[in-house]
């Protein structure tokens, strides 16, 4: 690639197609000064979640073109932790040399790299009492679960003293979600992966089930809320667990995108709503149904920075920005910690 003499340059990690034949590749790349309204930030932190990994392989195509977020070379990633290094006109509230965290909503450059332009709207001050590779592994996720609490009807004034189970919730979507309820007051069933599941205690689970030694079915039917972080083909199991007088369920393992990425946007459109549909009757009388998907919320993200460290992950693999390949198989292994790239070492 030719850089323009005096156009400031980062080093990214990009793709030029979709699939396994497509190796991440780490490469210089201009980035523009901050228009108005926007700012540059230099990252220290960023974490690969398993969207990254599924939007590599082509995932979400056809709604994220729409979006302008598939453009070649694409570089992915939404997590970051980082230091302002441009403000663009307009801004206030922020300036050069400020610790600011946030998750930057699908684009085609991403945050797995060394500088990245984001909207003030998508960050907020970094809180000094977490390091920036855990600050980095919180904002797109404790944002997506704030969400489906929202979708599934979740409030103190609902879930005090009931019960709530979480499915999927040795994952970092259920580990938080896990902590949150557990403030609310709710008494938390968390079902997830074995190994994890010390994990959840720690969060302040209630009770832990073995997701691969227990049945969703044996599971009793009072659940005033559930939420479904790991298996779309669960997801009617979970519905008959809700109790009569249950606020509601959310999932994020909806088929939403791929439905559109199997059958188009007209097509898939019409079988998202009828199987949404399908499934919302099992939900019982008044109660809410939500399929989640990320979005950006400035009052949610300025929430996290007050209890970041409660929520900070009890394990976190960090990789260079030269060994991003690492850490996108460390995702897609599902091995223990979450991924996190460096950029700024080499």
């Amino acid at each position: 690639m030719n850089i323009p003499y005096g156009e400031p340059t980062a080093a990214v990690a990009a793709i030029d197609g979709f699939g396994e034949d497509f190796a991440l590749q780490v490469r210089p790349m201009p980035y523009r000064k901050p228009r108005k309204g926007e700012i540059v930030v230099k990252v220290e932190a960023a974490a690969v979640n398993p969207i990254d990994v599924r939007r590599r392989s082509g995932y979400g195509r056809r709604i994220f073109s729409l979006l302008g977020a598939t453009r070649l070379p694409l570089v992915l990633g939404n997590d970051f932790a980082g230091t302002v290094c441009a403000v663009g006109a307009g801004v206030t509230g922020l300036r050069e040399g400020d610790a600011v965290f946030g998750a930057k909503p699908p684009s085609s450059e991403g945050t797995h790299a060394t500088h990245v332009i984001v909207r003030p709207d998508h960050v907020a001050h970094s809180p000094s009492s977490i390091p920036a590779d855990a600050l980095a592994t919180l904002p797109y996720n404790f944002q997506t679960v704030a969400r489906a609490f929202a979708d599934a009807g979740i409030s103190r004034d609902t879930v005090n003293g009931r019960a709530v189970l979480v499915y999927g919730a040795t994952g970092g979507l259920g580990q938080i979600a896990v902590r949150l309820l557990r403030l609310l007051g709710a008494n938390v069933t968390a079902v997830g992966s074995k190994n994890g599941l010390q994990a959840c205690l720690d969060a302040g689970a209630t009770e832990v089930v073995d997701r691969h030694a227990q049945s969703l079915a044996s599971l009793p039917r009072h659940f005033a809320a559930t939420l479904n972080f790991a298996n779309w083909d669960d997801e009617a199991e979970l519905l008959h667990l809700l109790s009569s007088d249950a606020v509601g369920h959310a999932t994020t393992v909806h088929p939403l995108l791929g439905n559109f990425d199997r059958l188009g946007l007209v097509a898939g459109g019409v079988a998202s709503l009828a199987g949404k549909r399908a499934k919302r009757a099992l939900v019982p009388h008044g109660a809410r149904y939500g399929w989640t998907t990320f979005r950006s919320n400035k009052a949610v993200l300025k929430s996290l920075a007050t209890c970041a460290t409660s929520l900070r992950p009890i394990c976190v693999k960090t990789f260079p920005l030269s060994h991003v390949e690492q850490a996108y198989q460390h995702v897609t292994r599902r091995e223990p910690g979450r991924a996190v790239l460096l950029p700024q070492q080499s």
